[in-house]
């Protein structure tokens, strides 16, 4: 039976056949979102809890470890996604950040809250590229921005519920209960996952089972995969994979891309740990301190629905180096004790702009490589870039244990300057990279001409 709108009995790749996936993406994400914003929901209450022992500079410590095993993470399932299979890793990755979160819940020294906090970043920094490069995928053609733009809000949807709890559920039931949230994610979203997900059409077609693969092509209306666009089985698959990013066309973007991934990741994290903790030291109540990473994952939702549908119009490097310099920009407004009001206004506007200023340098990083070598450099901007989370958290706790948290602004501007800079060189790297090009290969999508 042929569908209404298609020419045979297979769906056209429009948004509505492929909704499943990016529905289970989206929900994966949320969960990773409140898990990277509970801590910092809760730190002002965490520091005010003589039993546990956290001081400002453990606190920016174990928000360093956090990242670190992000780093971990991430370039791990970058590089054994194709060889194990997405869906596996994906189920894997959010299982182990909610063994994370209960083992803080239940810690009675920083020592084991922050190894709790490592272990979840192990899970969270493998899911981010997966759930990336699953959408990027099976996205409709010439949609990868916008669609990249909707997962990611799902991670600030995230960053809100966390909010929520930390407002809620920490002043009355302690913070321990708002980590015991975090446990959700494997009772709600692996039995999904593990059912509903499907698995990559080209990673099938790697493995060697071209009749699944096609299947699962047909069902989501994709073009079935060939063995260009699969990618390479085996240790030897890696290695190549890995030694591809630096192809003559992308050899200097990838550095570039990188960069500005370590720029943005310092961003991300460093507020998300440490915002409302640095406008508490800076005269504003408990409350309204945590408020404000609600105000901020709010106007990063707005920010992605603008950014993806302006990526797709004018292509994400110049959004992305828009982005940063306006965020360099709220950072630098934040510094100064503005009447709450504007504050909140401020806040807001600076999260349209800093997240997803970094979602499109996944989105640039999704148009310079070729299909085969998608989860792999997706795998290594976010690893890279892991860098910066891990720098972002450490650099701010070090600040706030000398009392000088004010200065955090500061360097969330100079990164947002690094990151425009960076992002803003992609399209003339891959410019001179084509011209040591010896042989014709795919044209690379990394200039916004």
């Amino acid at each position: 039976m042929t569908l209404p709108g298609t020419t045979d009995a297979h769906p056209r790749h429009t948004f509505r056949s492929v909704f499943p996936v990016l529905a289970l993406c989206w929900l994966a994400v949320f969960f990773d979102g409140m898990d990277v914003n509970i801590y910092g929901a809760v730190m002002p209450h965490m520091l005010e809890d003589d039993g546990l022992g956290l001081t400002p500079s453990t606190a920016g410590t174990i928000g360093s470890w956090t990242t670190f095993g992000m780093l971990i993470g991430a370039l791990t399932a970058g590089n054994i996604t194709d060889w194990l299979g997405r869906r596996p890793i994906l189920v894997s990755s959010v299982t182990l950040f909610s063994l994370g979160s209960a083992l803080c819940a239940m810690a009675g020294t920083t020592t084991l809250f922050g190894a709790g906090r490592f272990i979840a970043g192990l899970g969270l920094g493998g899911l981010m590229p997966l759930c990336l490069a699953m959408v990027m995928e099976f996205a409709p053609p010439r949609r990868a921005a916008l669609t990249t733009g909707l997962l990611m809000t799902s991670y600030h949807a995230g960053g809100m519920a966390a909010t929520v709890l930390g407002l809620t559920v920490a002043p009355s039931a302690g913070w321990r209960w708002v980590f015991w949230a975090g446990v959700l994610p494997a009772v709600i979203a692996v039995p999904l996952l593990t059912k509903l997900m499907p698995e990559s059409p080209a990673v099938l077609l790697s493995r060697g089972h071209r009749e699944q693969a096609d299947r699962v092509a047909d069902r989501y209306g994709l073009p079935r995969p060939t063995q260009v666009a699969s990618p390479a089985a085996g240790a030897r698959g890696r290695l190549d994979a890995v030694r591809a990013l630096f192809r003559p066309e992308s050899r200097w973007a990838t550095p570039l891309l990188w960069l500005a991934s370590f720029c943005g990741l310092l961003l991300v994290y460093g507020v998300s740990t440490w915002l409302p903790t640095m406008m508490k030291a800076s005269g504003y109540g408990m409350t309204s301190s945590v408020s404000f990473l609600l105000v901020i994952n709010a106007g990063g939702i707005v920010g992605m629905l603008i950014a993806g549908r302006a990526a797709d119009r004018f292509g994400p490097v110049r959004v992305s180096a828009i982005w940063f310099t306006l965020t360099a920009a709220g950072a630098l407004l934040l510094r100064s004790h503005l009447p709450l009001g504007l504050t909140y206004a401020v806040v807001a506007l600076t999260g349209v702009w800093l997240f997803s200023a970094q979602v499109m340098v996944y989105a640039t990083s999704n148009s310079l490589y070729r299909d085969s070598e998608r989860a792999t450099g997706l795998g290594w901007v976010t690893g890279v870039g892991r860098a910066g989370a891990v720098v972002g958290p450490s650099l701010v706790g070090t600040l706030a244990s000398n009392g000088s948290e004010s200065w955090g602004f500061t360097a969330f501007a100079l990164a947002g300057v690094t990151g425009a800079i960076a992002i803003a060189l992609v399209p003339a790297a891959g410019r001179l990279g084509s011209r040591a090009r010896t042989g014709p290969v795919p044209t690379t999508a990394a200039s916004d001409a």
